[in-house]
């Protein structure tokens, strides 16, 4: 006697829209800063407006993964020993961030606000000096810019794996993460779908990130 086919699971909202649009702004901006940082001269300016940009794309995913919805917040994917270790022997289950892809996540957010950082303090002592660079020595600052160029190579490894990863999930395990991310949906139970959150805590997130982007490009505003 045959089983009874399993029913599919339902498609239910995993990833909210305001942590969409952060994922597909912040893959256009550093794509661009990436493009003119590699291009250099008349285009360094738009480097540094990308990186401020990309500064206040992080400050708006900091806050939401503070108070955002359940798969945006840090606490839900935070990738600590206990889970990578379950994960990797497979008794991983859930609709977020797996703990390796949680990894990447916190690995790149790292790697971009310490990119943003030393950008906006460095100096190239040729084609581009950062808004912020007078508030520190100048010999960090250099010391600085040395790093960013360094930790620029660690973003491309990163990037590549990254790509490497997502096509290794959706052609092999067949997990359309790309079509995930784009409508916020994947198959599960519906009690483990994010809830709906207040529009005041993303109207806060979007206010801390307006602030950090026009702070980061106006030091004269707090006398520097």
């Amino acid at each position: 006697m045959s089983q009874p086919a399993s029913p599919e699971l339902a498609q239910v909202p995993v990833w909210d829209g305001l942590l969409r649009a952060f994922h597909w702004a912040l893959v256009a901006l550093v794509s661009a800063a990436i493009a003119t940082g590699l291009a250099g001269g008349d285009w360094m300016p738009w480097h540094a407006r990308a990186g401020q940009a990309i500064g206040a794309l992080l400050v708006l995913r900091v806050s939401w993964g503070l108070w955002g919805s359940r798969y945006a917040r840090f606490t839900q994917f935070w990738p600590t020993p206990a889970r990578l270790i379950g994960y990797l022997r497979g008794r991983w289950q859930g609709l977020g961030h797996n703990p390796l892809g949680a990894l990447s996540v916190v690995a790149v957010l790292a790697l971009l606000l310490f990119q943003v950082g030393s950008g906006l303090v460095g100096n190239d002592e040729i084609a581009f000096t950062g808004p912020w660079a007078g508030a520190i020595d100048e010999e960090l600052s250099l010391k600085l810019t040395t790093w960013h160029r360094l930790v620029a190579k660690a973003l491309y490894v990163w990037i590549a794996l990254h790509l490497v990863a997502i096509a290794l999930h959706s052609l092999v395990k067949r997990h359309p993460l790309l079509r995930a991310m784009w409508t916020g949906r994947r198959p599960g139970d519906p009690a483990a779908a994010a809830s709906r959150v207040p529009v005041w805590r993303a109207g806060l997130s979007l206010l801390l990130a307006l602030v950090a982007g026009v702070v980061a490009a106006s030091p004269g505003l707090l006398g520097f």
